[in-house]
């Protein structure tokens, strides 16, 4: 299974708009693996996009991606949702205003995101609604998990009310790949899928001491509901038994740059951060 991190950042991208930082100083000058775009995936066994960050389009050129066949969302925060359009720009045929059929992208819905990607709305009604009257997805939608080929994906809900977001377990042959890069609190460790998965690529949490103008994260900050700590993560992957941990959703926030986060790679064994273009094999 070949999987490409084509975004490696979080809700704000490095280097952020306007911002003077050294960690966003250093990546205006440098580029990647110094900046970081929104968060996404590609499984390439499925030509499989998890998540659609505002960047989606030029990640894909610059991944080189030549072949996309299908959509997972794992929730529908704007940093995982803002690049939708994606779908039009690669399937319309402009002579019409409607799809090349055979560019049509198959999005893949757990049921309770179908009851709620409706939400999302243009001045056309319902994105969705629109996009597939257009002919440019083409809905899916699955309870607990969906076949592609010799690929398996599983969908875990997190358990957070109203706020539905998915983890996703991709499993080809016994080897197993877990997707969990934001909201994964609380994390559903008790499901056999989670268990002892090859790759485990997970949002590291909350960092305690380093942060932009010294902030110090109260204990009520609603950042706690949503996120572990970084030493809550690490202790994580351990009770799961993950073989190789990869960090995602790096947020500008947390004020580290890419030789930062290698040089916390030296004390810890089969962790590693993520940058954008990081390709993985399982």
């Amino acid at each position: 299974m070949k999987l490409t991190i084509l975004g490696s950042g979080g809700c704000a991208v490095i280097p952020k708009p306007l911002c003077g930082c050294r960690v966003c100083v250093e990546a205006r000058v440098k580029g990647p693996p110094f900046s970081r775009t929104g968060p996404s995936l590609f499984v390439h066994d499925a030509h499989l996009l998890v998540d659609t960050p505002a960047e989606v389009a030029w990640q894909l050129n610059r991944a080189g991606i030549e072949r996309l066949d299908r959509l997972l969302l794992t929730h529908l925060d704007p940093d995982h949702v803002e690049g939708l359009r994606v779908v039009e720009q690669i399937a319309l045929d402009f002579r019409s205003w409607e799809a090349y059929p055979k560019k049509r992208i198959e999005l893949l819905l757990p049921v309770e995101l179908d009851g709620r990607i409706n939400d999302i709305r243009s001045w056309y009604g319902p994105v969705m609604d629109f996009y597939e009257k257009q002919g440019f997805i083409q809905r899916k939608v699955f309870q607990d998990s969906c076949r592609l080929g010799d690929l398996e994906v599983f969908a875990l809900g997190v358990d957070r009310g109203s706020h539905r977001v998915f983890i996703y377990v991709f499993d080809q042959g016994g080897r197993r790949a877990v997707y969990a890069p934001c909201d994964l609190k609380p994390f559903p460790e008790d499901r056999p899928e989670v268990r002892d998965p090859d790759l485990l690529l997970i949002q590291p949490g909350i960092f305690e001491t380093g942060l932009r103008h010294d902030f110090v994260y109260p204990p009520d900050h609603v950042s706690r509901t949503t996120l572990y700590t970084f030493t809550e993560t690490l202790d994580l992957a351990r009770r799961l038994g993950a073989k190789q941990t990869v960090f995602v959703h790096l947020e500008e926030y947390w004020h580290r740059g890419y030789d930062d986060y290698r040089a916390l790679e030296e004390d810890l064994n089969n962790v590693r951060f993520a940058y954008d273009g990081l390709e993985l094999t399982v």
